[in-house]
């Protein structure tokens, strides 16, 4: 950077820094409202309607930088209404796409506003870890019991707090969970008990959730954070209070799991739960043959089958990403989400230990994005509101990289011209008259 931009004035806007945190605030409590979706359609997206509009009509700007991702979900999305064209009697699926359209605002939103001012990632994950925090101890007191009325939070015998779903419950709360397990293994004492009390809400909520997806995904995100920080940290001394960290906690975890599982009632649903396969999976017409069938199906109708089709059809639905894509939004949107996924993956590895202001809210996104794509192959993530979100946040940290090497290359240039000019200068002065 030149000594002029370093000693550049910089004006101060009151006015337009208020409208900013207000702005910024209106974000945090909309991410808090993700944690509360009982009903259809919840506060989250209807203050998200609100947001978007006002906040399309006072300038969001959509960069180039997120260029990918806008596109990609247009056309995913675009499939869609093509395989709503094959089915005899639409029903609700024009507002099923309508929702899926929706969702995929919300992810360009997220990314737009995140590249505007990369300060609004410490907000939304604040808000996403207090909404965690509070959905996560209703589907606890509720599953045992202690919280009058609190079936409301329970579902099949099982923890969903504020959701329709346990299997959507328990993966909402990895990200903070696992955001609480960075600040354990990168911050002050004086904080851990705060933390480690709240990661063990979370990681209770996920237990008691008694989803194999959320099990999976919560540990597969603590070992990914685990590897990824001995990676990047380069001190054998930290890396020492990694391993030592970790260890301990793994073993209070432990710890808290073993003494839940004393109860009759947690410890039998715990056993039948924990089976890799369950009956419902390998029995026959179970979902993995459905899955099967599903993509021998895709190959007889490229324009999909009609949203939520597939369920009616064979009393189940996909339990696959991937099929899910196949059958409800034809070909072109299998490959344009396909295409999505991977190039959201490639780049945001290419970017992922980069020391940048936002590199933890990047690492933690990333790594939970990629265990939502792992668990897509037993697991349909398509309405799942906080995948987009955690697309929103990988797409903005990738926006930011990419106008931080904008910058780099502009002032490598301009530091490279007046040399350049200088060198030019003798070779003219001596030139003709």
């Amino acid at each position: 950077m030149t000594d002029a931009a370093l000693h550049a004035p910089v004006t101060f806007h009151p006015q337009r820094a208020t409208i900013s945190l207000l702005a910024s605030l209106c974000v945090a409590f909309g991410v808090f409202l993700s944690g509360f979706v009982i009903n259809e359609p919840a506060p989250y997206e209807l203050f998200l309607v609100v947001l978007i509009g006002i906040w399309a009509i006072f300038g969001l700007k959509l960069s180039r930088h997120i260029a990918p991702l806008i596109a990609l979900y247009v056309i995913f999305n675009i499939g869609g209404m093509f395989s709503i064209l094959t089915m005899e009697n639409v029903k609700d699926t024009p507002m099923y796409i309508a929702v899926s359209l929706f969702l995929a605002f919300t992810a360009m939103f997220f990314a737009a506003i995140i590249e505007a001012d990369p300060r609004r990632l410490k907000l939304i994950f604040r808000a996403y870890l207090l909404a965690a925090l509070i959905t996560s101890m209703l589907g606890i007191l509720g599953y045992l019991g202690m919280l009058p009325g609190g079936e409301v939070f329970t579902r099949y015998g099982r923890a969903k707090g504020a959701f329709q779903d346990p299997n959507v419950f328990g993966p909402y709360l990895v990200l903070p969970a696992l955001y609480l397990m960075h600040g354990l293994l990168t911050g002050t004492l004086k904080a851990a008990p705060l933390r480690i009390a709240g990661l063990l809400i979370l990681v209770l909520g996920v237990f008691f959730s008694f989803s194999r997806a959320a099990w999976g995904l919560l540990a597969l995100s603590m070992m990914f954070l685990v590897l990824i920080m001995l990676v990047k940290e380069r001190t054998g001394a930290f890396r020492l209070k990694i391993l030592i960290m970790t260890l301990v906690g793994a073993v209070l975890l432990v710890g808290a799991i073993i003494a839940a599982l004393q109860v009759d009632q947690i410890a039998d649903l715990f056993s039948d739960r924990a089976k890799l396969v369950q009956a419902y999976d390998g029995a026959r017409l179970g979902r993995f043959e459905r899955h099967a069938i599903g993509f021998l199906m895709a190959l007889d109708h490229p324009l999909g089958i009609g949203p939520l089709e597939f369920g009616l059809m064979w009393g189940e639905d996909t339990h696959n990403i991937w099929l899910k894509a196949l059958m409800d939004y034809g070909w072109l949107g299998f490959v344009s989400y396909l295409t999505l996924i991977a190039w959201t993956l490639v780049l945001g590895f290419r970017f992922l230990l980069r020391d940048r202001p936002w590199q933890t809210y990047l690492m933690l996104a990333y790594i939970v994005l990629l265990g939502h794509t792992l668990i897509g192959a037993v697991i349909d993530t398509d309405h799942w509101r906080h995948f987009y979100l955690l697309m929103g946040i990988v797409w903005g940290c990738i926006a930011l990289e990419m106008r931080w090497q904008a910058r780099l290359k502009q002032e490598r240039q301009a530091d490279i011209r007046p040399s350049h000019r200088a060198a030019q200068s003798p070779a003219r002065a001596g030139g003709r008259p």
